[in-house]
Parts: C-alpha cells; sequence; structure tokens
C-alpha cells in the first residue's frame, strides 16, 4: 500500500476521457471526470461524437496513462476494438483502456481478451473507478 501511495504521489495519473460514437448523453462522463479530478488526477474530456482516431491522436498527443471511455449506444464491440487496434499501431499498448456504460455482461469477456481492463456499468461508485484506475496504474511497469 505504501508504495502505491508514493507511486501515485510522485506523478499524477493522467486520464483522457472520451465518448466514441453518435451517443449524445455525456451526463455520466462529466459526472467521473470530476470525480477523477477531485481525487488528484489529470483529466482531459474530449466532448461528443469522437472517432476512436481521434481518441488515440488526443491520447498520444496528452501523454495519458489510461484512456476511459463511455458507450451508452451499444456500438462498443466496433469502436472498442478499433481503439485498441490504433493504440497498438501507436505502439502505445502501455495505455491502459477502460470502458463504462451499457455494455452486456456477455459481451465483457470479449472486451477483456481485447484489452480492455477494466468495465463499468450504472450505479458503479466514482469510488470504485478511482480505486480501479489507481490499481490498474500502480501495476504498469515503470
Amino acid at each position: 500500500m505504501e508504495a502505491t501511495q508514493t507511486r501515485i504521489k510522485a506523478k499524477k495519473i493522467r486520464v483522457l476521457m472520451a465518448k466514441l460514437g453518435l451517443d449524445g448523453h455525456d451526463r455520466g462522463v462529466k459526472v467521473v471526470a470530476r470525480a477523477l479530478r477531485d481525487a488528484g488526477m489529470e483529466v482531459i474530456y474530449t466532448g461528443l461524437h469522437n472517432t476512436p482516431e481521434q481518441v488515440v491522436r488526443a491520447a498520444l498527443q496528452e501523454d495519458v496513462d489510461i484512456i476511459g471511455v463511455s458507450i451508452l449506444s451499444g456500438a462498443h464491440m466496433s469502436l472498442f476494438p478499433r481503439l485498441i487496434e490504433l493504440l497498438s499501431e501507436q505502439q502505445m499498448d502501455d495505455v491502459i483502456v477502460l470502458g463504462g456504460g451499457i455494455i452486456p455482461e456477455e459481451d465483457k469477456p470479449k472486451l477483456r481478451k481485447l484489452g480492455v481492463r477494466g468495465l463499468f456499468g450504472p450505479g458503479t461508485s466514482t469510488q470504485e473507478i478511482i480505486a480501479e484506475i489507481r490499481r490498474e496504474v500502480d501495476q504498469q511497469p515503470e
């Protein structure tokens, strides 16, 4: 636990929050972004209607540790694979991808196998999300 706290204090965690696709509901992602900021993380919010290409470009420019994607539109099985593919093409495999929104239980194992490290559904507390981000960053090799 002490090593985790030391690492977290040594470097601010940089999180890119994105809405992929045509989904227009952004209240949840804004609530999470605010909670992450309040927890001491640096948060970049890309706004609505992003493509995977735009998100990867922003993640590269901002040198983020985490990409948090909110999807409520049902397009998660096409958008997440494209995002992971583009990250790999840019040698950004060290960037942790997390997802939130309406994702059916039967799709979660497929997304995890692709490389989405955490998935959060409706009702997940912001404290759970913060704890998961800190865990994931702490497990990353230096």
